[in-house]
């Protein structure tokens, strides 16, 4: 499983980029380096340097929030909580699917690394691993995780464990982000893909419920990697990469941020419509209106800012849509077993 987060896996880089810098540096951020060599003997130096840079392939938090929107779908998929070893196989499978699409497009986007300020630190960038060993060590997750899938779970997961990876890396990385400034809208297809994925594993099929859930993080994607590529206009730019507020006028940023923000909380109702005979009930119904109000609040106040001239402060917009994520299928999660 897959997020596109396609165009703007930038933010998640915030917090993995402190974990790539211990990786380069060897130390903890404020311990001279000095200290930090007494400290620690060499060979295990070397051991968590490595194991560190590997992790930040991964994108770890990337795959936290792939999980957070995958267990509680499959738990109204189940009516209850699935089968474990089910669960503890789309968990696994689906985590390593998420660090393996990583790793690969770390391995594809290495050129363009180099030149924006917030990803020079990743570890190719800064020389950690090599490019080679990134390339094996992403083929091999990719690997393992269809495996896994293919062997406990079905094939329909499967394929589309597979056709996920496939879509990041390929369709995704190497064709639409350097082309097109709809590239986040392409890409969000993969970043959905784990939803229906998790839903596939528990029935074979996937109902009208789960297309839906498929559409909220699907449609969620744009607002949310927009206001990343705002903060990270400059970088984009430098780097090529034609991302839509690099490309495009303030009012059609604006624009998009609106209407698919209405269109994520749209469908989040539907949801809770096509789920009433599913478990999907008052709490899921009471969340899906609040913190909707609240992401459509706080998108149209990016827009008040930004046509007034203010700073736009588009991280407030980027955290928010992530709470906003999370409390959602949370809601799902508690009506599925209640």
């Amino acid at each position: 499983m897959v997020v596109s987060l396609a165009s703007a896996e930038a933010g998640r880089w915030q917090s993995v980029s402190m974990i790539t810098e211990r990786s380069v540096a060897g130390r903890a951020p404020g311990v001279p380096e000095d200290a930090a060599a007494a400290a620690v003997p060499e060979t295990r130096r070397d051991f968590v340097t490595l194991f560190r840079a590997y992790l930040a392939l991964c994108k770890p938090q990337i795959v936290e929030l792939l999980l957070v929107t995958t267990v509680p779908t499959m738990m109204v998929a189940a009516g209850g909580w699935p089968d474990l070893r089910t669960l503890a196989v789309v968990l696994i499978g689906g985590a390593m699917a998420g660090g393996a699409a990583s790793a690969l497009n770390c391995y594809i986007d290495r050129d363009i690394d180099q030149v924006m300020r917030r990803t020079k630190r990743r570890p190719l960038p800064a020389n950690t691993v090599t490019p080679r060993s990134v390339l094996i060590f992403g083929l091999t997750l990719a690997a393992v995780s269809v495996v896994l899938m293919a062997v406990f779970t079905n094939w329909l997961a499967t394929a589309m464990t597979a056709g996920a990876i496939f879509y990041y890396d390929v369709v995704y990385t190497l064709w639409l982000k350097r082309r097109t400034p709809a590239n986040t809208f392409w890409g969000g297809i993969c970043g959905s893909a784990p939803v229906i994925i998790g839903w596939a594993a528990v029935t074979g099929t996937v109902a009208p419920l789960g297309w839906a859930l498929f559409a909220v993080v699907f449609f969620w994607q744009m607002p949310h990697f927009y206001a990343l590529a705002i903060k990270y206009k400059d970088d984009y730019a430098r780097a090529g990469v034609p991302m839509l507020p690099v490309v495009r006028s303030t009012g059609r940023v604006n624009f998009e941020i609106i209407l698919f923000t209405v269109l994520t909380v749209a469908s989040s109702i539907a949801a809770w419509a096509l789920g009433r005979d599913l478990g999907l009930g008052l709490i899921y119904l009471l969340a899906a209106i609040g913190t909707g109000v609240a992401f459509l609040a706080e998108a149209l106040l990016l827009v008040k800012r930004t046509r007034a001239g203010e700073p736009a402060k588009p991280m407030r917009l980027f955290h928010w849509s992530i709470t906003y994520l999370t409390i959602l299928f949370i809601a799902v999660a508690v009506d599925a077993l209640i």
